[in-house]
């Protein structure tokens, strides 16, 4: 099985030594998000929503540059800095996925990159 490495100018360039997506297979594992702006490269602020707004904006720009979308993902981990914004990234993340949801884990951690709220990764799966 062959592996391809995925990248656009639509997401955020990675900062260190990974990519922005693998696909092998009908497989693609997305690497983590943070609400980086692509242009600038810059955190786009404070707010947890705002931050979870662009951390999937972000994703569904990988998922196209892989030929799929984020209807197409079956997995995602969330990681955030502090669970009592677990209904707020819950609500910006409806306004991004429609029934049936992925697959889905939760988790809070110490710290993320560059200080941010909020990071998901994910798994995708293609039409063959």
């Amino acid at each position: 099985m062959s592996k391809e490495v995925i990248f656009t100018e639509k997401a955020p360039k990675a900062i260190g030594p990974y990519s922005q997506a693998v696909r092998a297979g009908n497989t693609v594992y997305l690497s983590g998000q943070i609400p980086l702006v692509p242009e600038t490269m810059e955190v786009i602020g404070d707010d947890i929503k705002e931050q979870t707004t662009q951390v999937f904006k972000n994703l569904q720009a990988v998922c196209e540059a892989a030929g799929g979308s984020l209807k197409d993902i079956v997995k995602l981990n969330i990681y955030m800095t502090d669970l009592g914004n677990f209904a707020a990234v819950n609500e910006v993340m409806m306004t991004f996925f429609q029934e049936p949801y992925p697959a889905r884990a939760a988790l809070g951690v110490r710290a993320l990159p560059k200080d941010v709220a909020v990071e998901i990764e994910g798994v995708m799966v293609l039409e063959d």
